[in-house]
């Protein structure tokens, strides 16, 4: 066997201590756990600044109003230069913009290199240093650090790690469980990104009384050690730990493993696949640029919600920055619902495009209703912004998992197992300059008209439906032709019972 082989089914040294001897369930059971966690980890180190931001420039809670800025002056006695000024809030917007930038763009080049090296590996040094420069930009506390480009620098390189994960744990998770539960496992595992943005606004708002340099060192730490686990523990694919996926019992003929994704008599080979030949693999680029849609959407609630939420009379009053910011999260909880309502349609339909596009196009009126009715009461708001964060985070989490998933091990590949990271970051990537656009085009929108911001959401949403109706037409098309093959076989059937 080759020796590059050889590298990339290497076991975890944790596992090879205990002996790693377990079960097919049990290797499955660990690979979601770690992977759920790990991402967990992401989102919630990714979440911090939103909410650091009030302490950085406390202008945006007590000197801002439906009329513009109170706060004239220069500079204020409260905050952290340079971000305390009347450009505070500008220069908070471009590192997240620079943020969001640089993650996309390292994505695609993450998936391509996350095919040709050990993911276990891979996915630990995007770990540790999204922990190392996390961790960097809080001790501009401590340091006393008040230059601008310093915390964008750290950002960006932070944004750069960040792009690490995503692709990795969707290669890790594919490698070992197949297609036919795809779409449910996946859409329950998937509530890792709205747990992570709940940890990640708890804890630091939590932390904040004891200075903002602790709401980014303290969940760095447990980051770093997340990482450390994964990279003892975590099982890359099924041929690491010489089990047969088909039976789950040990084999230790690995030139014959096959892989858990493809088609039967389909043989693993281990060339990766380049990043144009992914890019013409049969529905990337349809759910590609409907991500980009669903990106832009999601990312603008994610970014946006609490300062909208504070903004808006409900009932007849404003809520507290830190009551919206806990009402915020009722759009997370609906996240959840959405992804896994969303994989598991999927899977019994065998649809992955019309569940997509019909989640989108529910997510229209969603919206529409929100922003007419949320503002009569609370009890309004929470409903109608549970239902909207279902149908918008559904088919993100469905097109971000189990389509991904599905694309990566696409019977066009010929059995090549090893496009799953670059499939996953294509998808993604392009999603996620939809992510740094939202938000950053709200943020001028806004100062004019919600309503036109929300106008912009659903005509997002719109567009990412309608990129998806050639694949929806060839689905339908499918299951035309299966039913009426059923049936012309079941007339068969009862014919030859006559005679």
């Amino acid at each position: 066997m080759a020796q590059s082989h050889d590298m990339m089914s290497r076991r975890p040294p944790g596992l090879r201590l205990f002996g790693g001897s377990g079960s097919l369930r049990t290797y499955q059971t660990l690979v979601l756990v770690l992977t759920f966690f790990a991402y967990t980890c992401f989102h919630m180190t990714r979440k911090i600044t939103s909410i650091v931001k009030s302490a950085l420039d406390p202008q945006t809670k007590v000197g801002f109003s439906h009329w513009g800025r109170l706060h004239t002056s220069n500079t204020l006695n409260i905050g952290w230069l340079p971000f305390n000024t009347v450009d505070g809030s500008a220069l908070l917007g471009e590192i997240d913009v620079a943020f969001l930038a640089v993650y996309s763009a390292g994505m695609f080049f993450a998936g391509h290199i996350g095919d040709r090296m050990d993911l276990r590996i891979f996915l630990t040094i995007g770990m540790l240093g999204t922990a190392i420069f996390t961790t960097l930009f809080g001790a501009g506390y401590w340091m006393n650090v008040h230059s601008f480009y310093y915390f964008l620098v750290i950002q960006m390189i932070s944004g750069l790690f960040q792009s690490i994960g995503w692709p990795s744990v969707v290669a890790v998770v594919g490698n070992w469980f197949g297609k036919s539960k795809r779409g449910l496992i996946m859409g329950i595992w998937n509530a890792h990104t709205s747990i992570g943005n709940i940890a990640g606004s708890l804890l630091a708002a939590f932390l904040l009384k004891f200075g903002w340099g602790w709401s980014f060192a303290v969940p760095s730490l447990i980051m770093a050690f997340v990482g450390l686990i994964v990279y003892i523990f975590l099982p890359v694919n099924p041929e690491a730990m010489e089990i047969d996926i088909d039976s789950g019992e040990f084999n230790c003929v690995k030139d014959t493993v096959k892989d858990p994704l493809l088609e039967p008599g389909q043989e693993v080979k281990h060339k990766a696949v380049g990043f144009l030949e992914a890019w013409r693999i049969p529905g990337v680029a349809p759910f590609a640029l409907c991500l980009f849609f669903s990106k832009l959407v999601a990312y603008t609630f994610l970014y946006w919600l609490p300062f909208y939420i504070s903004h808006t009379r409900i009932g007849g009053e404003y809520l507290s920055d830190a009551m919206a910011g806990s009402l915020s999260t009722i759009f997370d909880v609906g996240g959840v619902l959405g992804g896994v309502l969303a994989g598991h349609i999927s899977d019994r339909l065998n649809a992955r495009a019309i569940t997509a596009a019909s989640f989108m196009y529910c997510a229209i009126p969603a919206l529409f209703l929100y922003r007419t009715y949320g503002s009569m009461s609370i009890v309004w708001n929470i409903c109608l912004m549970f239902i909207t964060g279902m149908f918008v985070n559904g088919p993100y989490a469905l097109i971000t998992t189990a389509v991904s998933a599905d694309l990566g091990t696409h019977s066009s590949l010929n059995g090549n197992s090893r496009a799953l990271a670059t499939v996953t970051a294509i998808i993604d990537g392009t999603g996620s300059v939809g992510a740094a656009i939202g938000p950053l085009l709200t943020g001028y929108i806004s100062s004019k008209s919600w309503s036109a911001v929300f106008t912009m959401l659903m005509a997002a949403a719109l567009l990412a439906g309608l990129l998806l109706t050639k694949l929806v037409c060839a689905e339908l098309k499918g299951k035309v032709h299966s039913d009426a093959t059923k049936d012309a076989t079941d007339a068969q059937g009862t014919y030859s019972n006559e005679v």
